[in-house]
């Protein structure tokens, strides 16, 4: 019965997140859309709220995940390593309309490059790290390698948000070996979302990450103030079951204990110390990767949100078959 009343509260939890985040999204639709380069906008709550809707198992699901998770934060992790490093096989499936679109294989390695420095602190800016947060910034040991690139041209001005790219009868295409490797969906998405992903627990028919071409990598038509790769990094933590750092609520939980309370998500590029008005006023790790900042202003995961990845890679996790 304990349990039971965990996991509902956990899937409560979730679900009132993602009710906050819906609302704070749809308030500022209207300037993200006109000036998308002052807000990062990220539809991966969204989107699971409508999968829920859609799925109502799918709740439980998460929750049961969660408890998981939670269960094995202070094992010891074991899985496929090359050199002590977890190591995930990438396809980049890239849907182009114009020329610009379809972006170079010199772009999609500087993503792969990017991905490889932000998961294992070697990049530059990790230095950057305030001494406040000095003891649990992470080098979350994870190594992705680019597999395939797969192209294909469409008629489509933008996709959306309800995984039209993820499916070859819809026009775009069809997830490759899902369980075993990362799909990235690399297209124009519209309404000022700049990426999705979707999080552990979801149908492998639809599993991956989707970032639009302008804020995907850092050359070609990587657009400033997201032209560091960022929007990747930031989609992949939740594909690997982070939240968003203010928990998608008003002083919400992202389960980790050593990221302070957020008032709610930050943009641009805040000056530190950045104060929340949560209980206790901690000062806001607004450089941390699951914030809403320039891609310029993000630079570190923390402890806890390492443990969390590493725990879905664990025997009985939900993303073990990669770990095989």
């Amino acid at each position: 019965m304990k349990k039971t009343i965990f996991m509902l509260g956990i899937a409560s939890a979730i679900l009132a997140g993602c009710e906050s985040d819906e609302k704070v999204e749809n308030a500022s639709q209207e300037d993200q859309i006109s000036n998308v380069s002052a807000r990062r906008s990220c539809a991966s709550d969204e989107v699971l709220k409508e999968q829920m809707a859609n799925d109502p198992q799918l709740a439980m699901k998460i929750a049961k995940i969660e408890a998981f998770t939670q269960s094995k934060l202070s094992e010891n992790f074991q899985s496929r390593l090359v050199n002590g490093v977890i190591e995930i096989p990438v396809v980049v499936n890239v849907l182009y309309k114009t020329t610009a679109e379809n972006i170079s294989q010199a772009q999609i390695q500087s993503q792969i490059d990017i991905l490889n420095k932000d998961f294992n602190a070697t990049n530059s800016d990790f230095n950057n790290v305030p001494s406040a947060f000095s003891g649990v910034k992470a080098n979350v040991g994870i190594r992705f390698v680019l597999d395939q690139v797969v192209r294909k041209s469409t008629n489509k001005t933008s996709w959306g948000t309800r995984d039209a790219m993820k499916k070859t009868a819809q026009g775009g295409l069809n997830p490759l070996s899902p369980t075993t490797k990362l799909n990235l969906w690399v297209c124009t998405i519209g309404g000022g979302i700049l990426g999705y992903a979707q999080f552990p627990g979801g149908s492998s028919a639809t599993d991956g990450v989707v970032i639009d071409s302008k804020y995907f990598g850092s050359t070609g038509t990587a657009t400033y103030p997201y032209n560091l790769g960022r929007t990747a990094t930031h989609e992949v933590g939740h594909w690997m079951n982070l939240r968003h750092i203010w928990g998608d609520a008003t002083c919400g939980t992202d389960f980790c204990n050593d990221t302070p309370s957020h008032n709610t998500a930050n943009y641009g590029a805040p000056a530190f110390p950045h104060y929340s008005t949560c209980s206790g006023n901690p000062i806001e790790m607004t450089m941390n990767y699951m914030d809403y900042v320039d891609d310029r202003a993000m630079y570190m995961f923390s402890t806890d949100q390492k443990s969390r990845m590493l725990a879905i890679f664990q025997a009985g996790g939900p993303r073990y078959s990669f770990a095989q």
